[in-house]
């Protein structure tokens, strides 16, 4: 499995995340938000030591405006956990690695 966190874009979200055979976490950001900035690197880390068990993708919500509406996304950063195709975790806001792992551990 690639190690890191993939760019997805509204046209390639079912099939990337809605279709995984793995969950995915799907972290909505955008360039202008310092939240989102920082917690892209625990992300990214979580990515490496998760990375064959589930999946991580980023959504810009300024270029894709189509999949956070689906979802109801009214604040960044949201992380959504995926399993099966449906929502099974959400987070939103900046918030510690250990809740992030938290969430990672229940969606497994």
């Amino acid at each position: 499995m690639a190690e890191g966190v993939m760019e997805i874009d509204d046209s390639g979200f079912d099939a990337e995340v809605l279709q995984s055979d793995l969950p995915v976490l799907v972290d909505f950001w955008a360039p202008w938000c310092g939240p989102c900035k920082a917690i892209a690197p625990t992300v990214e880390a979580l990515a490496k030591e998760y990375g064959d068990k589930i999946k991580f993708a980023k959504c810009n919500v300024d270029e894709n405006p189509i999949t956070p509406g689906k979802f109801g996304i009214r604040a960044i950063p949201t992380l959504i956990f995926f399993k099966d195709g449906a929502v099974a975790e959400q987070i939103t806001g900046m918030v510690a690695k250990a809740k992030l792992e938290e969430a990672i551990n229940k969606v497994l």
